[in-house]
């Protein structure tokens, strides 16, 4: 890497620093404390690290030409992540080629994981999926299982089955590490019963890029492939071409995500995420998905193409940004948004040939306010969303205090029973300015004023 190259693109800090202060940052606001102009690099001081024009690089690739460390799989990719780490961050740059993953390649803090765009491609290996031979205990750290053929120490695997006391569903993430026949040792402790009374399965999925209370992780020009058509559905919440828990200030940027049967991007409770020009598409279940609790969101200059839902904020999802993305072709909805998901703006987006809805507020009964209040709809286009008898936008349930101001919502394949804007007969106040909705049987449907 050039210094011209480290200059521009920065790393860590520079390229996640302009979405929103730190806490010690904002904690020093206000007090007559001098500005850090000039740091020093000093023990046990993250905060102000000097600007370093460069830092530790570790190429990976398929052959020996131009690669530090050679390899096609995920082992050789986490050995480099692991590497750079050690050494206090930097960053892993993956040569051109595809890369077979047996396991998901697990993020450290304070790292960097750059592609050579669509040339460079993560898959995985198929599913396969068996019963549990043996009763395991929630205190056990090993599974037995009936068919191991076609399963090997250090392979990543999500084992499943109904808890026997509520009958809900059991969903634990491991990876195989010691081995006698069809009886395998895991990384980490059960702590659930999986008795063969629930129907205990070992399956092997993953994620393909996850990682776990982890920080500062920038991810740029890569392929994540999802091989959908080999592979069985697995659950958002879980997975995804990338899967996020409990983390803060990931950026993915120029990230392809795609053929995953299940999410494309997927984060959890995790906060200050930036997801931009990253083109999630032909997911079985989401595009993108701020889940969780994550607070302030950015999604921004997206493609989110043929998933089932183009853009789903999921439950208390606040002070996001979504804007300039192209969601487009979505076989349900292109954006979703719900059970306490407020004070987000969606803004100067292309919303197109959703199958179902183009911007849905979704109805969350459950609780005396959950719905998804004080949200701002500003200056999208919304172009040929639903069927026949479909809705551009839908607000349902008891959704208050919105502001949908300057939208274009059109309709060009003939009005038939198509509606623009259908306000349900329990929403509270909505502010609506200066949107032209053009080409529906009805233009606005508010049915407030029955009620």
């Amino acid at each position: 890497m050039t210094r011209s190259e480290l200059t521009r693109r920065g790393f860590l800090g520079v390229a996640t620093g302009s979405l929103a202060l730190s806490a010690h940052q904002a904690l020093a606001e206000g007090d007559d404390r001098p500005a850090a102009i000039n740091p020093r690099a000093t023990d046990g001081d993250d905060v102000r690290e000097p600007a370093w024009e460069e830092r530790l690089t570790v190429t990976v690739g398929p052959d020996g030409k131009d690669a530090d460390l050679v390899g096609r799989d995920d082992k050789v990719i986490q050995s480099a992540l692991g590497y750079v780490a050690r050494l206090g961050g930097g960053t892993v740059r993956l040569l051109p080629g595809t890369y077979t993953l047996r396991g998901p390649v697990v993020l450290p803090s304070r790292v960097r994981l750059i592609g050579a765009g669509l040339e460079t491609i993560l898959t995985k290996i198929p599913s396969r999926t068996v019963a549990l031979a043996e009763d395991s205990d929630w205190y056990d750290r090993e599974i037995t299982l009936e068919d191991a053929r076609g399963f090997r120490v250090g392979d990543g695997v999500v084992l499943r089955a109904k808890n026997g006391s509520n009958g809900g569903e059991i969903v634990l993430k491991r990876t195989l590490v010691a081995r006698s026949g069809n009886r395998f040792r895991l990384d980490a402790g059960l702590r659930e019963n999986l008795w063969l009374s629930g129907k205990p399965t070992c399956s092997a999925l993953f994620p393909l890029l996850t990682s776990e209370r982890t920080s500062d992780v920038v991810i740029e020009d890569l392929a994540l492939d999802g091989d959908k058509a080999n592979n069985e559905n697995f659950n958002g919440n879980y997975a995804g071409c990338i899967f996020l828990q409990d983390c803060n200030k990931f950026t993915f940027r120029g990230v392809t995500a795609r053929n995953y049967n299940g999410d494309g991007i997927s984060f959890q409770i995790s906060h200050d995420v930036v997801v931009e020009r990253c083109h999630s598409h032909d997911n079985v279940d989401l595009g993108v998905h701020p889940g969780s609790g994550s607070q302030r969101p950015l999604i921004r200059a997206n493609r989110l193409e043929r998933n089932s839902i183009g853009l789903f904020w999921c439950w208390g999802v606040k002070y996001g940004l979504a804007e300039k993305n192209q969601i487009a072709g979505n076989r349900d909805y292109g954006v979703s948004i719900g059970h306490n998901d407020t004070d987000n703006l969606i803004r100067d987006n292309d919303i197109q040939e959703s199958g179902k809805v183009g911007i849905l507020f979704r109805d969350e009964s459950r609780g005396k306010d959950f719905w998804p209040n004080r949200n701002r709809v500003e200056a999208n286009r919304v172009t040929n969303n639903g069927p026949e008898d479909g809705v551009a936008i839908d607000v349902r349930g008891k959704t208050k205090d919105l502001k949908i101001v300057r939208n274009l919502v059109r309709e060009t394949r003939g009005a038939m029973s198509r509606t623009g804007l259908r306000i349900g007969a329990e929403a509270g106040a909505i502010e609506l300015a200066e949107n032209r909705i053009e080409g529906f049987s009805k233009e606005i449907d508010d049915r407030r004023s029955h009620s």
